[in-house]
């Protein structure tokens, strides 16, 4: 994605299922899952780098002693700061005396982060503040073991101003924070009143003293306790938690908008956002790993039971982010690798149309590196076209005077696709040029090209992006740096299709009116004199507002609809196209089209920021009011 956008966040939970002896004995340390902790979250990166966090429970620990604790950092290097910090600590003990790996239960006894149950979180920020306090796990204390709460998560709710009032409205005074707060306390309302009413029953049974605790955690029933708080939760999640009760458990929201995955073996359950990271670390094949079912909670009791469980009912449809295939999730995972090599290769008949079937004078490419996969499937597409034209004229020239040395050449030799790799990423932009121009004119220097690959007024030059959401950097970068090669046309292919509307479930592009799709259909409606459309969708999305019953129609539709995909196409290709280009050749952008996508991603429905139709009422609720903040020129995310 030539487009800086935030991403998806990341979440890793390690549940040790023996004596940490075992480990010691097995893998030569006690602190086999804090290690194990950081390698996955290590293989998450990707996921997150405005902040990291890690929390921890020891089980069975004696009163009176703590059991549950949590480190955050939104340091540039926070994996490293939290996990180099503790090591630290670590060795410390271990200098000190006050350790010993060889006797393990002195190692969970004094280490933090030596207990059975490890919680991570890779963070992006999509709401909130950016500071320590809004990373992830969020923590909710009690003297009552089972009371605890600590959860880290993936998600974005669009609703989480209604959840904080609900709980107004009950009587309790939350922080107006994030949607974590929001998820934190009313999960931890219903994991307190049933400690409650456990503790009454517990009473009546005449179950007194420190056999209280362990009674009500024994009893407490999470599936429970979570459908009761995620009933009216809109928006896509994947949430880890620990309970002082010893309970664990990772949660996905009912339509699968978010991935989640685990493994378990006879030592290890263990979860995270991507498939690929937990197949490295634990040494797994892809069949070994589990995907956690939309709708459902896996918990691992504190005893090692493991259950997976409704939380809520199935809506009979799924609609996993589309996103996360085409650009989120790393591509090692063998899946999205083969589905990002199929984006590529359905675009190749359109590219080719685009430079006029002429292998000779064509070359191919990609920008930026995370498009390279795709750019494979391309290449591999583009050589089989060219090997059944190269079939059918070699047959035609066989029953017609037959085959020369020279043809083979021609043919084959002097006329197969080239592909190239023309752009190279420099530097990573700084921001200590604070003047407007400086800025702009270090950003068009991010990229450089490959001189010497592309015959100068002769070469049409092909590059693929994954995606293309703002336009900003080809503008300022990306066009301006493979225009020096001076092609005769200049192609820029994105497997994803034109980028129409906001996203409220995670990805940071809530913002309407910076999206060039959107720019260039508003750009469309003044030059082709639809006078008074934007005032007209403007004040259907303020009815839709006011109206709930009229919240499942996307009103913002209505700036595309006298449009082709392919006029946007063209008025995007225009508005991204620098004025100051000395070269003056064609600039084209072709857009991989909803049927194509949804024939690569066959199991994943996500489209709602390309289609408009969203799978839950508030991404109706966010497309109307990122509309009007663009219509009243506001700035600032619609949820």
């Amino acid at each position: 994605m030539s487009d800086e956008i935030g991403h998806h966040c990341g979440i890793a939970l390690v549940r040790l299922r023996k004596p940490l002896a075992h480990y010691v004995e097995r893998h030569g340390t006690p602190l086999w899952g804090f290690n194990q902790l950081f390698l996955l979250m290590e293989k998450q990166h990707n996921r997150g780098q405005d902040g990291a966090g890690i929390g921890s429970m020891k089980l069975n620990v004696p009163a009176g002693e703590a059991f549950m604790f949590r480190e955050r950092s939104t340091s540039s290097k926070a994996l490293s700061k939290i996990f180099g910090g503790q090591l630290r600590r670590y060795q410390k003990l271990l200098d000190g005396g006050h350790a010993y790996p060889e006797f393990p239960e002195t190692v969970k006894e004094r280490f933090d982060y030596g207990g059975e149950i490890l919680l991570g979180h890779l963070r992006y920020g999509t709401s909130g503040g950016y500071g320590a306090t809004s990373c992830h796990p969020y923590f909710r204390k009690s003297n009552w073991p089972a009371k605890n709460l600590m959860v880290a998560g993936n998600f974005n709710l669009t609703n989480g101003d209604e959840l904080n009032l609900s709980l107004v409205e009950r009587g309790q005074h939350p922080v107006f924070d994030t949607d974590t707060q929001a998820i934190l306390e009313e999960a931890g309302y219903y994991l307190d009143a049933a400690n409650d009413k456990l503790a009454a029953q517990a009473e009546s049974e005449g179950i007194a003293g420190p056999e209280v605790s362990k009674w009500i955690g024994e009893r407490l029933d999470f599936s429970s306790i979570l459908r009761d708080a995620a009933r009216n939760w809109d928006g896509g999640y994947v949430i880890a938690g620990i309970a002082g009760n010893g309970d664990s458990f990772v949660m996905r929201d009912p339509l699968g908008i978010r991935p989640g995955f685990f493994v378990r073996d006879d030592e290890v359950v263990a979860f995270a956002s991507e498939r690929a990271p937990l197949m490295t670390v634990f040494e797994k094949d892809a069949s070994e790993v589990e995907e956690i079912e939309p709708g459902t909670v896996v918990i691992v009791r504190a005893n090692g039971e493991i259950l997976t469980e409704r939380f809520a009912d199935d809506p009979g449809i799924h609609a996993g982010c589309s996103f996360e295939r085409i650009y989120f999730s790393r591509g090692n995972d063998p899946d999205i690798y083969a589905e990002r090599k199929y984006l590529g290769a359905l675009l190749a008949t359109r590219v080719l149309d685009s430079v006029g079937m002429d292998f000779s004078k064509s070359v191919f490419s990609y920008v930026p590196n995370t498009a390279e996969s795709a750019y494979y499937g391309l290449m591999d597409e583009l050589r089989r076209i060219r090997r059944v034209q190269v079939k059918d004229q070699l047959g035609f020239a066989a029953k017609n005077g037959g085959i020369t040395p020279e043809m083979i050449d021609d043919l084959v030799m002097d006329n197969w696709p080239r592909g190239e790799k023309i752009a190279n990423k420099d530097i990573k932009l700084r921001t200590f040029i604070s003047q407007e121009s400086g800025r702009a004119q270090l950003v068009s220097h991010i990229y450089d090209i490959t001189y010497g690959v592309v015959r100068e007024g002769e070469d049409a030059l092909v590059c693929i992006d994954d995606s293309i959401v703002r336009g900003t950097t080809l503008k300022q970068s990306i066009l301006k740096i493979l225009s020096r090669a001076c092609p005769r046309k200049l192609v820029i292919a994105s497997t994803a299709p034109q980028i129409r509307y906001p996203d409220c479930y995670g990805i940071d592009m809530s913002e309407l009116g910076k999206f060039v799709a959107f720019q260039a259909a508003v750009a469309l409606v003044k030059e082709r004199g639809f006078d008074g459309l934007l005032e007209e969708v403007a004040e259907a999305c303020r009815k839709s507002l006011a109206d709930e019953k009229d919240a499942g129609t996307n009103q913002v539709k209505r700036v595309y609809e006298n449009f082709t995909a392919e006029e946007i196409s063209s008025k995007i290709a225009e508005l991204v196209t620098p004025e100051s280009l000395p070269w003056k050749g064609e600039v084209e952008i072709i857009y991989q089209t909803i049927e194509s996508l949804h024939q690569a991603l066959p199991g994943h429905k996500g489209d709602w920021y390309f289609t408009g139709d969203y799978p839950t009422p508030g991404g109706y609720r966010v497309v109307h009011k990122a509309f009007l903040n663009y219509y009243e020129n506001k700035d600032g995310r619609s949820y």
